[in-house]
């Protein structure tokens, strides 16, 4: 049987040439739109992308020797970069590359695992299977298959491969990922069961304890209501990305600083032990300046973000000159303290030079804001400069490490005691999608990142325009050619002291719409990933941490994505709001696919309150983000339509009363019926996950986030209506409670 074989000849012409580079370096030529348009990239558009991928791609030639060299570096490597098995697979196997000349010599493999053994295999060459061939700058290599002696245990393994070529030894070595083939389930819902949680926003919680920011003693208290009074069994929380916590530009927790570490505004400062041993903290606290600062930020309407953070930030300076005083090196929160620094490695050290730069050059300059703007020397991390920074500031750099260590013990305490109040899954954390291109992580770790580009995303119902997120597009091919270090660490990362975690935009994983610098969004075209290898790397993940994974797939999915998805076990995400049926009508509730979150609405939506109300439609119009009074009467008519559908869907479902009204004009505001019947219709899907926010528990009428806008509304700021303890207190909340977890025993979904 004929095997493929590769060769390269110079393209017929330009088009020929640019099409080719297209290909292999993943970029869509075509793609269509929500509406069903088909958008061509142009040349250019592929030109710019490639070009800020590091491709010459000026001339014919140009775009020739790019795709002969990336051939040859492909098959003039023994190994892959990476090597992905399926543990489950009795004949796994791998390709091995060689020139076809030293076909007949020996083959030597090492399996270097995760526990330190090395096993040495020499398969029988004769009997290998030859895959494809290539003939290259003439050289003849033959690709084979080289079959695994036994099953490899799950994990993150080394590789190395040899043969003799002209009498000398060639070896090569590579990452050897053992995967599963589908994501963690707990035992109850893999067994078919159900579940539900509540979504808070951490940073609103209202409490009369914290400093004006919701912390995790917070979460702490909140889990006792969530399992106790709502019978839930899992908290969904905002990313806790580590942010600039400047306003109105730098608060969102979707476009963080850092995805790695978390954001220190998120700590108790009272049950840090520095601060509590430490008479200075205690007495500065006490004074009545200090009361009345922390009462105000406390009351306040909004959360204010840059005070709230100088305040915390004030006293984690005095408890960690009292740690130093306290314990000395040997001392158990000294060796405490270094074993985690000694953990995070050169992923925190970075981070923490950024932090000390950026809070230091800021200082000095405080017109200085991002870090493209600091003197050049420190716009490297590798520079002299910057080694000289870390050196002459080290207790700046140890700070912003011991911040992150007081992160990760008040966060696995909350997790921990999730748990032993009921919570099953505990916390469920959000992974955001973007990074802020003058952030810490495109600082610290640039090859990981694409300049020169954004990610957005194509017209679509709400932006005809297309959409620019301002954030640079990963570098997936370094990610390949690095083993998918980093990716792994945020993946890892965000699942520790979780039982859950959501993935952001999930559609990353096959494709992101990429717009070169100077562009239009709607100029933009979608440019591919490595699907198959991210998701196992999740599932592996999921699996070694015992965290369901839930991927956020709203807006352009193609059916195949949520196939792929569904194969590896990652629960879809689907709203209220857009499952429709081919008729334009709401879908049933037994419509609702089994593995799956269902939830109302997000964060860049409007409550259902509010929905019920058009207060979304209104802040638009308030923010100037709508055009004429035309688009403002077409919305309006578009949510009467929309309303009445959920109307009538509930009605048909027997949901509401015979008395209820059936059409919305006689339905102003969402009364208790009605809000009622919409909590009911969620929590009768078959979907394995039910996720109500807090404000649609409450019925609040404003959104967290108003898309498109800035300083115009106070994005990410708004505060819970009731606090943690009226939760439990408050006879309104109560009610609303009660009738919550009335739904989840009726349907099953009570303390899975």
């Amino acid at each position: 049987m004929s095997i493929p074989c590769i060769s390269f000849l110079p393209a017929k012409d330009a088009e020929e040439a640019l099409e080719r580079a297209a290909s292999l370096w993943r970029i869509e030529r075509e793609y269509w739109d929500i509406f069903g348009v088909k958008h061509t990239a142009q040349p250019g558009v592929v030109r710019a992308i490639l070009r800020a991928m590091g491709v010459p791609c000026e001339t014919q030639q140009e775009l020739d020797s790019a795709v002969e060299e990336r051939l040859w570096r492909e098959w003039s490597q023994p190994l892959p970069p990476v090597v992905f098995l399926d543990e489950r697979e009795e004949t796994s196997a791998f390709p091995l590359t060689m020139p076809k000349r030293a076909l007949g010599s020996p083959i030597e493999v090492e399996f270097h695992l995760e526990n330190g053994s090395i096993l040495r295999y020499e398969p029988f060459v004769p009997s290998l299977q030859e895959l494809e061939e290539a003939e290259l700058r003439k050289c003849c290599f033959v690709r084979l298959r080289i079959p695994l002696p036994i099953r490899l245990p799950l994990g993150y393994h080394e590789l190395k491969g040899g043969f003799t070529l002209d009498g000398e030894r060639v070896a090569a070595g590579t990452r050897l990922i053992v995967a599963p083939d589908r994501a963690w389930l707990p035992p109850e819902l893999a067994r078919g069961g159900r579940t539900a949680g509540v979504a808070v926003n951490l940073y609103g919680l209202r409490s009369d304890r914290n400093w004006g920011c919701g912390d995790f003693t917070d979460i702490e208290r909140l889990a006792e209501w969530a399992s106790k009074d709502a019978g839930a069994d899992f908290i969904a929380l905002n990313p806790l990305h580590a942010i600039h916590n400047r306003q109105p530009f730098n608060t969102s927790p979707y476009l963080p600083v850092c995805i790695y570490y978390r954001n220190p505004i998120y700590l108790d400062v009272e049950r840090v032990e520095d601060f509590r041993s430490s008479t200075e903290a205690l007495n500065l606290f006490s004074t009545p300046e200090v009361q009345a600062e922390t009462n105000a930020l406390r009351v306040a309407p909004f959360v204010e973000y840059e005070k709230v953070y100088a305040l915390k930030l004030r006293f984690l300076c005095i408890a960690y000159r009292n740690f130093l005083q306290n314990s000395p090196p040997g001392s158990p929160r000294a060796e405490a303290f270094r074993d985690f620094c000694e953990r995070e490695g050169e992923l925190l050290e970075r981070y923490a030079i950024y932090c000390a730069l950026d809070e230091s050059i800021h200082a000095a300059n405080p017109e200085v804001w991002v870090w493209t703007d600091w003197p050049e020397g420190y716009q490297d991390p590798g520079s002299e400069g910057t080694r000289r920074f870390a050196e002459e500031h080290v207790e700046s750099v140890r700070f912003h490490k011991y911040l992150q260590w007081q992160v990760e013990l008040q966060l696995a305490r909350a997790q921990q005691y999730a748990r032993e109040q009921g919570l099953s899954i505990g916390l469920y954390h959000d992974l955001a999608l973007a990074t802020d291109r003058f952030g810490s992580d495109f600082w610290a770790h640039r090859d990981s990142y694409v300049s020169g580009c954004r990610v957005g995303s194509p017209p679509d119902d709400f932006s005809p325009e297309g959409q620019d997120w301002a954030f640079p597009p990963p570098n997936s091919e370094h990610q390949r050619e690095t083993g998918y270090k980093q990716f792994i660490e945020s993946i890892r990362r965000n699942c520790c002291h979780g039982g859950a975690l959501r993935i952001d935009h999930v559609m990353r994983f096959f494709r992101l719409f990429w717009i070169p610098d100077g562009m239009k969004a709607a100029e933009g075209t979608y440019v591919r990933d490595y699907p198959e290898d991210l998701l196992r790397i999740l599932a592996l993940e999921s699996v070694r941490n015992h965290v369901l994974i839930v991927g956020e797939d709203l807006g352009t999915v193609g059916p195949q994505v949520r196939e792929e998805l569904a194969r590896f076990g990652i629960l879809s995400y689907r709203l209220l709001y857009f499952e429709k049926n081919k008729r334009g009508e709401l879908r049933r509730p037994d419509e609702y696919p089994e593995q799956a979150l269902v939830s109302i609405t997000t964060h860049d939506l409007p409550t259902l309150a509010g929905f019920w109300l058009n207060r979304d439609i209104e802040a638009r119009r308030r923010a100037g983000l709508l055009g004429d009074e035309s688009v403002y009467e077409a919305q309006l008519a578009d949510r009467a339509k929309e309303k009445q559908l959920l109307l009538n869907a509930l009605v048909d479902l027997h949901l509401l009363p015979d008395w209820f009204p059936r059409n919305i004009s006689d339905v102003p505001e969402l009364g208790g019926e009605l809000h009622n019947a919409v909590v009911g219709f969620l929590a009768e899907t078959p979907s394995k996950l039910m996720l109500l926010t807090l404000e649609d528990l409450t019925k609040e009428v404003d959104q967290q986030n108003l898309p498109g806008s800035t300083w115009q509304y106070p994005n990410w700021r708004r505060k819970a209506l009731f606090t943690v303890a009226e939760l439990r207190e408050s006879p309104q909340a109560r009610d609303y409670t009660a009738m919550f977890r009335n739904w989840l025993e009726k349907t099953g979904r009570a303390g899975c």
